[in-house]
């Protein structure tokens, strides 16, 4: 909670009280001039464990070069990888910002103080003079301005360097973007241009308060979308002395406006922060207040359902780029042969809860078997392919621990041997991605273990874990890029703690240590989301002369560039407020990626704890930015170009706005589909609530796995969710829904996602609800409460929902008609001896059981074509007839449906060697022995 603070005047400087404690802004600055453009240009830092890229320049003195080379690896290829920077000379470059220049330091010789205005007066310099003043304005947080007058031609930077400064032991926590967080400090004066601010002022928190120096909204301008060229300031903690010091430069040392002539002026505001507050909570605190974030978004353009909806139909048109002889999705961006996938479980959800057969045959089975038998992530058949680090083995699971579990549990415990595959991955430690190793035993696993087993030495493994975690990386706040806990410094999740694991062992134990870790890692992670620029209330033009915008990484590959209308809009509509950019390695091009899989997890946190500031970056992170899939990032400028419908629906190379990883575009449905089932569960006070499993995927693409199991919606239990494509119409796009069903009932959930009150006129789907079957009533809820009771409902009615609100509706004496989904979740017997290790070809065979739905075998080699010219399955087929199957291409794997009474499978594998021997094996049985 913040405190009164008071201001005084102590000599020349401004002293601030606050918490009990007093600190003084110095009327102290930093002038570094350059009679030569220092050309500035981004580089590699060199800091050990990190991939970052920095602000560097021409030394000023040959002795000043520190900057270190750094060799790039194969990882650094692909959209986000800027050849300019990565492999950029490094010679006779400084990454300190204070050996860019001739450094001179000014303090002001004597003070006037005038009403609410204290003025500063400096000595005149033979190359500039300087004045300053500072007024407490109406935000009651004293305002800094000061002008620069040349007297020289040349390149200027004034740094304010009066604030209190503090040896690194008498700090409690520091903040620099985007990797200096809790108390990991620069090993540097690396300078953070404002296009890499979030909120543009660096941090220092003494465990008192918190103190920066802050730009003013003014001086950080919306548009054009900030960038390294037009960045106007600069912020760094570290100061000349190794000290922590928050400082600002204004303009930066061959920036934008930093080349001034004599006779010429410059002027800059900046403001004094001391809030006794933690570092997170003042973070929020001036994004609201000089920023404006809030409850800013809505639907606008479409309703998530309709959005949702469409990226399902992409995903599954030719746009999509499913390989289907491939089980996966092309990964041209970036590796051009290959297909990746990161999980089956975003097919295999999707497909459930629309009921849609079709792509649990075509994606989500096939998929399945992909993650149980590659040996990573990023498949490719060429032997020569380095980009990335992908593999053609087939020595799986590269399946989680996680998806093994959630795949067990899915199928009620009908494929025992998803569990044993689980238990054997705890033992291992495993690259599934990229080259970072993964350790199988840690608490996160043992939680997922305990879920799936039942066995409570899972669950006291997993908290006496996590307790240890929370005492040596949640409680320790980190000084260096080693964590032992983290997953490789590349992704945001990386330098937070582990608080999406953290939440879901709360919602297993409901123990509120837990929660709170969880909600601490999550308010550091929104340290990572833009908070500014401020969002000015004008419309903005976009897509000027009928062009959008074309990304340089997309040009350089040859893609086309895209049309669409200019137009005017709400600047709301094109802001990153909310998003973060992509990794370290990449946030000096992503401004902000679509992919908030965050969200889901922040709105759930939010909800738990009431933490406002969570709930609303959630919403900021989703709602309102497209109509259907979105491409990955917003750069080069601002454009409605993602928002349109047709937007993805081009062949590879007619897309340049944005690069497309097509492997995104089922985890992105599951991640709006999780956005939506919480925002209800939220907004429901949890009174419309389905259980989950956890979808792992990679990086950010995690999520919670819902309906295949039966929710309760307010007073109903064993309610099935239920959304298949176009079960509703609705002509007000304010207005998301989840829906479900029991035997003769259906039940929606609308969510208003705008602050004012709405109303709109649904229709149900008669090809999907029958309305036959004599007089239909439907009870109402509005805000949670019992509205009314309709007594002869028909396909069409009116509804209201308040601002923000939720109103629910169950209809009784209706027909849903189903796809699969009953057949799918169905209970049924286990089949024994359902897994088998083969001598042949090093193979393995698996039979799977999908509820009554289907069985399924699937048997595969991990030998490859330098072993095998071909394979040959010969098996008895479901009507009892002798079948053959020749594959004359690796991968080497066959897949045999069972019939509905065969538990067996019969089968025996011959190969052609590339030496020309024939080789077989015995005759195999799979399933139930006859």
């Amino acid at each position: 909670m913040s405190s009164q603070k008071k201001l005084q005047i102590d000599k020349n400087a401004i002293a601030i009280t606050s918490g009990g404690e007093t600190y003084h802004f110095s009327p102290k600055f930093t002038v570094i001039y350059s009679e030569n453009d220092p050309k500035m240009v981004m580089r590699p830092a060199g800091i050990e464990n990190i991939n970052y890229n920095v602000a560097t320049w021409i030394a000023y003195k040959s002795d000043y070069a520190d900057l270190r080379r750094v060799k790039r690896d194969d990882s650094q290829t692909g959209d986000g990888f800027d050849d300019r920077i990565l492999e950029g000379d490094s010679k006779k470059r400084t990454p300190n910002y204070f050996n860019s220049g001739k450094i001179i330091e000014l303090e002001a010789i004597e003070s006037l103080s005038r009403n609410d205005t204290l003025f500063w007066e400096f000595a005149e310099h033979d190359f500039f003079s300087l004045e300053a003043y500072v007024v407490q304005d109406d935000t009651s947080t004293p305002k800094l301005t000061y002008k620069i007058s040349p007297k020289v031609d040349g390149y200027f930077s004034v740094g304010y360097s009066g604030a209190p400064s503090f040896s690194l032991d008498k700090t409690n926590e520091i903040w620099q973007p985007f990797i200096w967080q809790e108390k990991r400090f620069p090993d540097n004066s690396y300078l953070t241009l404002a296009f890499r601010a979030p909120i543009p002022s660096t941090f220092i928190n003494d465990g008192s308060n918190t103190i920066g120096v802050l730009a003013s909204p003014n001086e950080f301008p919306f548009n054009p979308m900030p960038t390294k060229e037009n960045s106007r300031f600069g912020i760094l903690v570290r100061n000349n002395e190794g000290k922590a010091q928050p400082q600002l430069f204004a303009p930066v040392l061959g920036g934008i406006e930093s080349r001034m002539d004599k006779g010429t002026s410059y002027n800059f505001e900046t403001y004094f922060i001391v809030d006794n507050q933690e570092l997170t909570y003042t973070y929020e605190k001036l994004a609201r207040k000089f920023f404006g974030f809030g409850d800013y978004r809505t639907n606008a353009i479409s309703s998530l359902n309709k959005t949702f909806e469409n990226i399902l139909e992409y995903g599954n048109s030719k746009y999509g780029r499913y390989v289907d002889s491939l089980k996966g999705y092309e990964y041209s961006t970036d590796v051009t042969g290959a297909v990746k996938n990161v999980s089956s479980l975003n097919p295999l959800e999707l497909s459930i809860v629309t009921d849609d057969e079709e792509m649990f045959n075509r994606k989500a089975y096939p998929m399945m078997e992909y993650m149980l038998s590659r040996e990573k992530f990023l498949f490719s058949l060429d032997p020569n392919q380095r980009i990335q680090s992908p593999s053609r083995k087939l020595n799986g699971p590269t399946a989680p621990i996680s998806e093994l579990t959630s795949l067990y549990n899915i199928f009620n415990k009908k494929n025992p041997f998803l569990l044993d595959m689980a238990f054997e991955e705890y033992k291992t430690t495993k690259i599934r991605n990229l080259d970072v190793a993964e350790k199988g035993e840690t608490w996160i696993n043992a939680m997922f273990l305990y879920k799936a087993s039942g066995d409570t030495k899972y669950l006291v493994a997993a908290k006496a874990g996590a307790d240890e975690y929370l005492k040596n990386r949640v409680l320790q706040k980190q000084t260096d890029f080693k964590d032992p806990f983290g997953r490789g410094l590349f992704f945001w999740i990386a330098y937070t703690n582990r608080w999406i694991e953290l939440l879901e062992l709360y919602e297993i134990t409901k123990e509120e240590k837990y929660l709170q870790a969880a909600r601490d890692g999550a308010r550091h992670y929104t340290q990572f989301t833009w908070m500014a620029p401020k969002i000015p209330d004008t419309l903005v033009t976009v897509n000027e002369g009928g062009k959008a915008p074309m990304y340089w990484y997309l040009k350089s590959k040859g893609h086309k560039q895209m049309y669409y209308p200019e137009e005017k809009v709400p600047a709301w509509r094109l802001s990153e407020i909310g998003l973060t950019p992509e990794s370290t390695g990449t946030s000096t091009g992503h401004r902000g990626i679509f992919m908030a899989n965050y969200a889901p997890w922040m709105l759930r946190i939010g909800h738990y704890t009431n933490d406002k500031f969570l709930k609303e970056v959630a919403k900021a992170a989703i709602i309102g930015r497209y109509r259907n899939f979105p491409g990955y990032h917003i750069n080069t400028a601002r454009t409605t170009a993602y928002e349109k419908e047709d937007y993805p629906l081009h062949e590879h190379l007619e897309l340049s706005v944005n690069s497309f990883h097509y492997n995104h575009i089922l985890p992105m449905a599951s991640m709006l589909l999780d956005y939506m089932i919480t925002d209800t569960w939220s907004k429901s006070d949890e009174k419309i609530n389905f259980p989950s499993e956890y979808i792992e995927g990679y990086a950010y693409l995690i999520n919670k796995f819902y309906g295949h199991e039966k929710g309760t919606f307010y007073d109903e239990k064993d309610v099935q969710l239920w959304m298949p494509k176009d079960l509703l119409k609705l002509d007000n796009v304010e207005l998301n829904y989840i829906s479900a069903r029991k035997k003769n009932q259906v039940f929606i959930a609308f969510t208003n996602q705008s602050n004012e009150h709405q109303k709109a006129v649904v229709h149900i789907n008669e090809d999907l609800v029958s309305f036959n079957k004599g007089v239909v009533e439907a009870q109402i809820w509005i805000n949670n409460k019992p509205f009314k009771t309709i007594k002869d409902l028909k396909p069409s009615f009116e509804i209201e929902i308040e601002a923000n609100g939720i109103t629910a509706i169950a209809i009784k004496g209706v027909e849903p008609r189903i796809s699969f989904q009953d057949s799918i979740l169905k209970e049924s017997e286990m089949i024994p001896n359902s897994y088998m290790k083969l001598g042949f070809g090093n193979g393995r065979a698996m039979l799977f059981k999908l509820g009554s739905y289907a069985k399924k075998a699937y048997i595969y080699l991990q030998d490859d074509d330098s072993v095998f010219k071909t394979v040959t399955l010969e098996y008895t087929n479901a009507k009892g007839k002798e079948s053959v199957i020749k594959n004359t291409d690796y991968p080497f794997e066959f897949t045999i449906p069972l019939g509905e009474n065969q538990n067996t499978l019969k089968f025996k594998l011959k190969g052609i060697t590339v030496s020309g021997e024939l080789k077989e094996s015995n005759v195999l049985v799979l399933g139930n022995n006859p």
